[in-house]
Order: structure tokens, then sequence, then C-alpha cells
């Protein structure tokens, strides 16, 4: 059994158990979509994310307990956290994700995401 190492962060806050909580894993590879989705039913957090490095960045994907999602904010900044905090990234960081290149700048313990513009659509 492979064993992966898991964080969970509470975005917008400055302690424990306040904010809005993500789980992130940083793994070499995508295990199957299936073992995925299983972790983030399993978490029931709003979101997993899983992301690896890709030779420019970081390929990032979000899962919520029930389906993979197109865009999360508060598990793209904690996955910063987790890559500046535990994985010694400093700087900028680029993230290939469903919809486009996310960037995220971290500073002195800060990070700044680069949100994407999505265009109004009929519902």
């Amino acid at each position: 059994m492979t064993t992966l190492t898991m964080y969970q962060v509470d975005a917008f806050a400055d302690r424990a158990f306040h904010g809005n909580p993500a789980a992130v894993l940083i793994l070499e590879d995508w295990p199957p979509e299936d073992v995925m989705q299983a972790i983030a039913n399993e978490n029931n957090l709003a979101e997993t994310a899983f992301a690896r490095p890709n030779g420019k960045g970081w390929d990032l994907r979000w899962f919520t307990p029930v389906h993979e999602a197109d865009f999360c904010g508060h598990a793209t900044l904690a996955t910063a956290h987790v890559l500046a905090q535990e994985h010694d990234i400093a700087g900028d960081m680029a993230f290939a994700t469903r919809v486009g290149e996310l960037r995220v700048s971290g500073r002195d313990g800060a990070y700044q995401l680069d949100l994407p513009c999505f265009p109004p659509q009929p519902v």
C-alpha cells in the first residue's frame, strides 16, 4: 500500500480551527481518479487538493466529497502554503488547472492568488 502525506490547512486564518479548511496532498504522479475521489469523500471537506510537479510548476486538481471541481480558490492558497512551508518552494508558483494557469505569489507567509476572470454565462 502506498503511503501518502496529507495536510489540512485553514485558509484565510492565522490559527487552527478558523478560516476555510482544505486538505492538500503533494504527489509525484496522479493516483487513479477513484482513489482521489475516495480520499476527498473520506475527508468530507469542501475540497481536497492534489498537486504534482510538471516541470514548469505544478498541476493542481480539486475534489469535493462527490466530484472533481473545476476551480477552488481557498484550496489553491492552501496548496501554495504547503509547498512553501513543507517543501521549501519560495516565491511565485504556477498551477496548471482545468480553468487555465493560476499564479500564487508567496511573501513572508502571506499569499496572493491571481484569480481568473470567468465571463458570465446564461443559466
